[in-house]
Formats: structure tokens, sequence, C-alpha cells
């Protein structure tokens, strides 16, 4: 994908829309739990109030000396109730009906109020409201009039669910305004809180991979002190770091192609000083012969200057070639090397067991060790000390001298190129390079202590079991 094709999603599939329906879906579910105990509670009261209006309507019967009435007035009550038979029965034992013309008939379903379980209320509920047929009920409760009197009414079950199919379409109309007016407000609370600002910040990241160095957005001034205002800032610390960085490595581009131009031709001046130190060094002047060995010191160390200098200013660390080899030998190989410097008493110590594996690029470990061991023994250090010690799949190797330790200039800016110098007269990318190289097989290259006493280095690398 090219910088071209990356955009922002438009409201259809960007996170505005999805935050929209999930608001009215969520809304909507709690409506609906909300519905299922309403419709069960409204399906309760409008049975007590059907005993209660019958409890009112069976009381004409009381008012007569043989509890008779006429019975076209009986029919009115009971048309009036909407039943089918009314009966009562009070605490002292009396007995009253009303059944006009109504013969005996099949109960299709029977309900007793005095059982009011929520799940049965739900259950009941939602089975009337499923329910195709004209159902004959009967219903029997305590009176809400006279807690002593039972009242037993039969009916037909239609009009309940009549009134229920109604008051749901109320509940469903009053849920959809509800719905969206809290998805409304939740919608415009989000957009304005999150969505807005992710979409200014996601396009911001988009603007700045697409063009890094340009100076866009304020998001370091937000006063924001949530999770968004503290991505926002950090946002802006990382474009300014990340634009410093980039100048940074162009100046240092421009400056490593400048020094590799320099550098070959300064080789070249060298490499003919030394042949004519070489022969300075056969004449015949003693005074000659004498100065020649320091001469050819200083061409040695222009030449490793350039040398690193060349290393340091190309692109990165070359890509480190991975093989098992016996550490102990690669030691062993470095010791030699340093021959040169291990003269009035000076010792190069291995403690590395002869079957201790490393995976790891030889060339670059034995390079990192050289640069180490020649370190401390120019600085005055008559024992180099190399241990190596396996642990938790992490193989440490320390490299430990009895020299004069580092200096408090040299631990400020160690490991920083051109100021981090162990030694009077480095450079300090000696250290710089090896860190880099150790951090690029997987490692790390890391001060342990230092003093009068002398300095420990650890070399960390995963241990040749863990590494593939």
């Amino acid at each position: 994908m090219t910088d071209a094709d990356v955009k922002l999603p438009t409201f259809g599939r960007g996170l505005s829309a999805r935050v929209l329906v999930l608001t009215i879906l969520f809304v909507l579910v709690s409506e609906v739990l909300i519905y299922a105990p309403s419709i069960a509670r409204f399906r309760l009261d409008w049975l007590e109030e059907k005993l209660n209006t019958a409890h009112l309507a069976i009381l004409a019967l009381e008012a007569t000396p043989d509890y008779m009435i006429d019975p076209e007035l009986e029919v009115r009550l009971l048309n009036h109730v909407g039943a089918r038979i009314i009966a009562l029965r009070t605490g002292d034992g009396k007995n009253l009906i009303l059944r006009g013309s109504t013969p005996s008939l099949l109960v299709d379903v029977t309900v007793d109020l005095g059982d009011r379980g929520f799940l049965p209320l739900l259950e009941d509920g939602f089975e009337t409201l499923w329910q195709g047929r004209n159902r004959v009920m009967r219903v029997k409760g305590y009176s809400p009039r006279a807690a002593d009197v039972v009242v037993d009414v039969v009916f037909d079950e239609w009009p309940l669910r009549q009134a229920m199919i109604a008051y749901s379409w109320r509940v469903l109309g009053f849920s959809i305004v509800i719905s969206l007016i809290t998805a409304a407000l939740l919608f415009g609370a989000l957009q304005w809180l999150i969505i807005r600002p992710m979409r200014r910040l996601t396009g911001g990241m988009v603007a700045f991979r697409q063009d890094p160095e340009a100076e866009r957005g304020d998001f370091g001034e937000t006063a924001r002190g949530d999770e968004i205002g503290v991505a926002e800032r950090e946002f802006g610390v990382m474009q300014d770091r990340v634009r410093q960085a980039l100048q940074q490595r162009a100046r240092l581009a421009a400056l490593g192609t400048a020094v590799t131009k320099i550098n070959h031709d300064l080789r070249g001046i060298l490499a003919t000083a030394r042949l004519v130190t070489d022969r300075l060094a056969e004449s015949d002047n003693p005074e000659v012969r004498k100065l020649a060995p320091a001469l050819l010191r200083s061409l040695d160390r222009a030449v490793d200057l350039c040398s690193d200098t060349l290393n340091f200013t190309r692109e990165g660390p070359p890509k480190p070639e991975f093989e098992l080899f016996a550490l102990k030998e690669l030691v062993d190989e470095v010791g030699e090397s340093l021959g040169k410097l291990l003269t009035e008493g000076k010792a190069w110590i291995s403690d590395v067991a002869d079957h201790q594996q490393i995976r790891a690029d030889r060339g670059q470990v034995y390079r990192i060790l050289r640069n180490l061991g020649e370190n401390a023994l120019q600085m005055g250090a008559k024992t180099v000390t190399l241990r190596a010690v396996e642990v938790a799949g992490v193989l440490e190797i320390t490299i430990a001298d009895d020299g004069p330790g580092l200096s408090r200039k040299a631990l400020e800016n160690l490991f920083v190129p051109f100021k981090g110098s162990a030694r009077a007269g480095g450079t300090g990318l000696g250290l710089a390079i090896a860190r880099e190289l150790m951090r690029g097989q997987g490692g790390d290259l890391r001060l342990l202590e230092t003093g009068a006493g002398g300095a420990v280095f650890s070399l960390t690398l995963p241990a040749a079991a863990q590494v593939n």
C-alpha cells in the first residue's frame, strides 16, 4: 500500500456508524429487559382489577333478603364486569355466585393470584400474548377490598390479550423514542469525547507517515487529562523526537558520505607514511630509530580511527551470521592476538569451560572481546579475566580487569560515540560499536561495576539452546 492509498474510512464504515448502531442496539436490549417484567405486571394489575370489579358486582346479592336478584340485572352485572361467572366466599363461610344464563363450561386455564412468583408471572404473561385463540380463564384470589374474601371469576381471555397488545405497542413506541433520544445523546457524547479526537489522531498519524518531516498538528497542546489526552500529547512528543532523529540522521548521512570520501584518501596517505616510517626504523641514525616506533603507533591509531569512523557512519551494524562454536577457543584466540600487549607480567586469563558452546557471529564476538581486552590493557590493567555463566537460558560473559577503573567523564558518556572513551586519546567508537553489535545479535553490553580495583563488563546473549 502506498502513501496515497491511505484514507480515513467514510461514516458508514467508520467508528461513528458502529458506535451509533451498537448504542441503538444496546438501548433496545435494555428496553426488552424492562418490557418483560412490565408486561407481566400489567397482566397482574389487570387481573386484580377484574377481581375488584367482580367483588363490587356481586355485592348486589347482599342487598337482597334471599341473595337473589332479577335475572336480567344479573346478566347486566356480568356483562359490566366482562365475566361469565362470579363467585365469592367470605371468611364466615358465606358463598355467593353470579351465573346468569351461563351453563357449565370447560375452563382452559386457571390462575391463582396467591402465587406471584416472578418467573411464573413472566411465563404466564408471554403465554397470554402468544395465544392465538380465545381461552376461558378462571382467576381466583383475595379481593383487594377485603383480605378475608376470596373472589373467583371466569371470563374470556381475549380482552386481556387485546389490552396487553395495546400496552405493548405503547411500550414499543415509548421505547423507540427513548432509544433514539438516548442513542443521540450517547452518540453525541462519544463523538465529542472519543470519535472526533480519534479521527484527528488517526489523520495525524497518516499524515505523519506520509511526510514525517512536515510540521503539523498541535497534539501536544491538548488540556485533556484522560487517556485520549495522554495519547495526543505522547503523539506530539513522538512526532518531535522522530522529526529530530530524522534530521540528525540526514546530517549524519551527509557527514558519513563526506567522511567516507575523506577516509579513503586519508588511509592512502597514512599507508604511504607507514611505509616511510618502516624505512626510518631501519635507519643508521639512533635518534631516528628511537622515534620510529612512536611514529608507527601514532599511524596505527590514526588508521584505527579511520576504520572505526567508517564503520560507525554506515547505515547500521552488519547482519550477524550465526554459528555454533566453542567459546574457549575464541577466547584463547583473542588472547593470542593481544600478545604484543601482554608484556611485563600482564596476563589474559580464560576461566571458560572447554564444553561451553555459544551460537553467535564469531567474527563480531571476537572483535568485541578484543576491543574490551585491548582497552583494559592499555589503561594499565595487569590481568584481564574472562568468565562465562549460563543461567535461565542466558549466557553471560564477564570481562574483569584490575586496572584503575573508568573516570567520571567516561562514565557520564559511556557508549556515546566520540564522547565515551574509556581511555585517554580514544574516540569512544569502540564501545559504541561493540554494544551495537551485541544488540544486533539479540544481546547487550553493560558495565557491571568500576572502581579503584578495576572494571567489569558484561556481555549477554541467548544461550545456544535458545537460538534457532
